[in-house]
């Protein structure tokens, strides 16, 4: 019985880990080869403004709806009979968010110009537009409909594309054109998965639950420390680097960000599957073995994509990046590094949610914060966007070893970390090869990477033989619930 409950967690999550992949896939790489548009079209000034609004809604999003979306990812597993009353609190919830931020734009008017009118304008509507999506497609991952949030995802990067050609090519308006195209893209995708959760079943019987509302809300506000901690190791740089370094370098630094956004396709699509399987799986007997294979495997994998990207940044760049956005190649190297450490913390996070415990995460979340906020006004005078680089790296690996500590209260991950720290540190000695432009740096590149991959050979064996049982027993359909 037991080795049957293992196999159906392993099965869970790689059958939700392939459903996330063609979404991710599909959404990202379509996206990337929309950079080499965005940087011919749009200046770098206007790059970094359309990039101050992205993470502001990184900020608001999450703080104003108190965290309604991952409530309705935690609430809506464990309580299946309940998720119409989850999607009206959480829709309740926007909805007060967007006249808020609304508000708080239309009262801005009085201070300024007419050409910041028209941004606070374009955000005011973005809010409202992203915050619906987001929160739709959290609540479909805890309705475990998988499917439904694939659709949407792709669905709002198709739209989003049309409308960039459109509105960048054909009509030519700029930043405002950019803009709009995300406004539409994720209205209309939210429109289309709430049609598909009215026929699935999902979105029906709308009741109040004020038992529920209060619960959704003690998780969620604790949450906030969390988010608001991740989103300043995220883009507080950004804010820095624009006061001090001015928008031009803010939308250099900015465009920096699409490179490491390639490991990011990864680290989403095991996230967004490990996330679920996580708050399925804590109360399981072999959680701890679970959560240890989990974690090694995923450190292994982003370890080596992490290289493998160090080592052809400057091919990537010169493919994706046009004109003065070239030169944004070198920055790249130590967000790849965040990413990792980023990822593991997520990972690790989802573990202390699963167990009802947000408030470690936003400790570890807020010290990585202060570091961060610490070391971008100390580096970022004398070092620039690169300043602004390093901070987060490290502020990210800091993040990292505090939810690192706080998950052994519940689970023992049993990984080799002096294994882990060498590879950390040839990935930083691969970064300053590369950064440096030292003489025969490919070929130092090459020789690093390949040890990265010799110290994770057997994770990587393990995890390939699971997965190949697991594709053979499907296809013989021999594996029983």
């Amino acid at each position: 019985m037991a080795e049957k409950k293992e196999k159906g967690t392993y099965r869970y999550l790689a059958g939700n880990i392939a459903l996330f992949t063609i979404s991710n896939f599909v959404s990202k790489i379509l996206v990337f080869f929309l950079v080499p548009l965005y940087t011919d079209v749009l200046s770098t000034y206007e790059y970094g403004i359309a990039d101050v609004m992205q993470v502001t809604l990184l900020l608001l999003v999450p703080a104003f709806t108190f965290n309604m979306g991952e409530a309705a990812l935690r609430f809506g597993i464990e309580e299946a009979d309940k998720r119409g009353s989850i999607l009206r609190t959480g829709i309740t919830y926007v909805i007060r968010a967007d006249a808020l931020v609304v508000g708080i734009c239309i009262a801005s008017f009085a201070f300024t110009g007419p050409q910041i009118r028209q941004y606070l304008l374009l955000f005011a509507l973005l809010f409202a537009a992203d915050s619906l999506f987001e929160y739709l497609i959290l609540f479909f991952q805890g309705c475990e409909a998988v499917p439904i949030v694939v659709i949407g995802s792709v669905s709002s990067t198709l739209i989003m594309i049309v409308s960039n050609i459109i509105f960048l090519l054909v009509v030519r308006i700029g930043l405002t054109g950019y803009i709009l195209s995300q406004i539409i893209a994720y209205a209309l995708a939210s429109l289309v998965m709430v049609l598909l959760g009215r026929s699935e079943g999902s979105v029906k019987n709308l009741t109040v639950d004020d038992d529920l509302k209060n619960r959704m809300l003690a998780y969620g506000t604790p949450l906030i420390a969390y988010s608001t901690g991740s989103w300043i190791n995220n883009a507080a740089d950004r804010y820095i680097v624009l006061a001090l370094c001015g928008a031009a370098v803010n939308g250099v630094y900015g465009v920096a960000y699409k490179i490491p956004a390639i490991l990011m396709v990864f680290q989403r699509i095991f996230a967004q599957a490990w996330q679920m399987s996580a708050t399925k799986s804590y109360k399981d007997e072999k959680s701890a073995e679970f959560f240890t294979q989990m974690y090694r495997t995923y450190n292994s994998f982003m370890v080596i994509g992490c290289a493998l990207l160090i080592l052809l940044v400057e091919p990537i760049a010169a493919f994706m990046f046009r004109k003065d956005f070239y030169e944004a190649w070198m920055y790249v190297p130590p967000l790849l590094i965040s990413v990792i450490f980023g990822a593991l913390t997520g990972f690790l996070g989802s573990i202390c949610l699963a167990h009802k415990d947000p408030k470690s995460m936003g400790a570890a979340t807020s010290v990585g914060a202060v570091m961060n906020v610490a070391l971008n006004f100390a580096l970022i005078p004398y070092f620039g966007a690169m300043g602004a680089a390093v901070a987060t790296a490290v502020s990210y690996a800091i993040m990292w070893a505090l939810a690192y500590k706080f998950v052994r209260k519940y689970v023992l991950i049993e990984n080799n970390l002096l294994m882990d720290a060498l590879s950390y540190l040839i990935l930083t000695a691969l970064s300053v090869a590369m950064i440096g432009k030292v003489q025969g740096r490919y070929l130092i590149g090459a020789v690093l990477t390949a040890v990265i991959i010799l110290l994770y050979y057997s994770d990587l064996k393990t995890i390939a033989g699971k997965m190949a049982i697991l594709l053979k027993n499907r296809i013989h359909g021999k594996q029983q619930d």
